[in-house]
């Protein structure tokens, strides 16, 4: 099989010299290329290491033969955007950068390709843009930083910034927490957007197994980066692309792991968006069917007790594998050219798991600390449900295993905010009270590029009165850190002129978890019937008048415009 790279240099007589005035070596220019796209950047702690994985991942491909070309589109942090205008810009990012890795990968001939990154959007623009370039392809993620002092994380700065704002902790050691909450790189150590991305990367079969969410400052990482730097030759060489790996039942199986580590909300953002990619139609009634019914076994903060590095620790995504591998398809083809089933079978044979056991017993932990048996789950209903109703007629998401038990079924009043700013000041100024329902609108795709509302659910979980008497519901986002009571993503949004957009003070919220209801029931505190209800709203919609754009030019006028549904992906269609 002639590689595309020699093909292409016989028509295109410029490409030889211009690379050769790159620093390539004559030899160079007839072995197999291989493009090394990643993330780095001094942008945050998650993209500041990823060039030495580059350089790890370029000497493998020097060792099986290859030539390793570096590309880089570093991305921006969504902790270092939040409490701004900044958090506009993060879902955006993720289709820009998708664009970005596709011309890089598109527009010059290379026949194989290691996609480096560890972070929120990072990693499913990468995953996105292999969906689309369709060459021999290969993943490696950045890790996981450390925890810090008595295991710190960083999910917890927002519980204490909202502590100090009430004024039961000091600004020292708000400034303390603030100081070590990051003590290396690697993304934060909590099984956020970045950590559930970086283990759905591995669940759909593009990496090495066992690779997703090492210690980002332990040397197994570099080792994986150089052995994916070879995978990569390889690959190449058999001309195994990710369309011929990655498959339904792939998705369905990251799925099934998405639910036993209860991953981020974000994931139904990102998973629907890299299936397009790849030409399934994977929607969020997808989730909650694979959901019904699936072992939630992951004791990880935030819905957990441990840090996110103490995942690799215990055997990372093949343990997760291990205990719901009767839920899984083990017939899936992977990037080791072995199948699923092949691969995890091996892993027993070649000492993965002793070596992992023996950083967890430096921790005096056992594997059962921190990954379940599947006969003794957190939870047999998996972690998110779909909520639908005249509220969210193309549904909602929650994250059902951090909601406290008492709102999983619930009659709220109605506070609505058009903007979370609002939100948050009467939050920690006590004019939210119990059994309120705080509805934050116009934040959605086309609202405002649906921004993360982490600051405002920290406020109301880490509030001892407010935790478990209220919910916060939105057509925005949330952070995988988040906990308590949060539905989002509601759909139709307000600026599409949504239900949400109709809500009035004092209507009644129905919220039923277990029968996956999200509904308005009563008028100004008033119990009404369907019909009644029906009819108002319809009346509210004739009064309705579209927000004017906000946004007049620029990445966020062209996202607000062309975003479709949360529910599909939220992607630039």
């Amino acid at each position: 099989m002639e590689l595309r790279s020699q093909k292409l240099r016989k028509i295109a007589p410029e490409l030889d010299p211009l690379r050769l005035g790159s620093g390539w070596k004559p030899e160079d220019l007839s072995k197999p290329q291989i493009i090394i796209e990643s993330s780095f950047g001094d942008s945050h702690p998650g993209s500041i290491h990823l060039l030495e994985l580059a350089e790890e991942a370029r000497r493998g491909v020097a060792e099986a033969g290859g030539y390793g070309a570096r590309y880089f589109c570093t991305d921006i942090c969504d902790g270092e955007a939040q409490g701004h205008d900044g958090m506009n810009y993060s879902l955006p990012s993720r289709d820009m950068m998708a664009n970005m890795i596709e011309i890089h990968a598109s527009a010059t001939p290379f026949d194989g390709g290691i996609f480096i990154a560890s972070c929120d959007k990072s990693v499913p623009a990468h995953l996105m843009a292999l969906g689309r370039i369709r060459i021999p392809s290969i993943v490696v993620t950045g890790g996981v930083m450390n925890a810090g002092p008595d295991l710190l994380t960083l999910e917890q700065i927002g519980m204490y910034h909202a502590m100090y704002e009430r004024g039961e902790i000091t600004q020292d050691r708000l400034e303390f927490y603030q100081r070590h909450a990051c003590p290396s790189c690697g993304a934060c150590s909590f099984m956020g957007t970045a950590s559930t991305m970086q283990i759905m990367a591995e669940a759909l079969g593009l990496m090495l197994p066992g690779s997703a969410l090492m210690p980002a400052a332990g040397t197994e990482l570099r080792e994986a980066a150089r052995k994916a730097g070879r995978q990569a030759v390889w690959l190449a060489k058999h001309n195994l692309t990710p369309d011929q790996i990655v498959t339904m039942e792939s998705f369905e199986n990251a799925v099934m792991v998405h639910a036993a580590i209860s991953g981020s909300t974000n994931s139904l953002l990102h998973i629907p968006a890299i299936a397009k990619e790849f030409g399934f139609e994977l929607d969020a009634d997808i989730f909650d069917r694979l959901h019904r019914g699936a072992h939630y076994l992951l004791d990880i903060r935030p819905a957990g007790r441990q840090p996110a590095q103490f995942f690799y620790y215990a055997g990372g995504v093949p343990a997760i594998m291990e205990e719901i591998r009767s839920m899984l398809h083990l017939d899936v083809m992977t990037v080791t050219g072995k199948t699923l089933g092949e691969n995890l079978e091996d892993l027993k044979k070649n000492g993965f798991y002793d070596r992992c056991q023996s950083y967890l017993e430096q921790w005096n932990l056992k594997k059962e600390d921190v990954i379940r048996p599947f006969d003794r789950p957190f939870g047999t209903d998996g972690s998110i449900a779909i909520l639908k109703g005249n509220l969210a007629p193309d549904g909602a998401v929650v994250k059902h295993t951090a909601v406290p038990k008492e709102m999983f079924c619930a009659v709220l009043r109605a506070r609505p905010f058009d903007c979370e700013e609002d939100a948050i000041h009467a939050v920690l100024t006590h004019k939210i009270q119990p059994g309120d329902a705080v509805i934050i609108r116009y934040e959605g795709p086309k609202g405002s590029g649906m921004p993360e509302m982490f600051y405002t659910t920290e406020a109301i979980a880490s509030d001892t009165t407010l935790g478990a008497s209220i919910a916060l519901l939105t057509d925005g986002r949330f952070s995988g850190a988040s906990k308590g009571p949060a539905i989002g993503h509601i759909s139709p949004e307000a600026a599409e002129g949504g239900p949400i957009a109709l809500v009035e003070e004092n209507d009644l919220i129905e919220i039923n978890i277990p029968k996956r209801i999200l509904r308005i029931i009563g008028i100004n505190g008033v119990r009404k019937t369907d019909a009644e209800i029906a009819k108002i709203l319809s009346q509210r919609k004739e009064a309705w008048k579209p927000p004017k754009c906000r946004y007049t030019h620029g990445v966020l006028k062209q996202f607000t415009e062309h975003a479709v549904s949360p529910m599909k992906g939220g992607y630039i269609k």
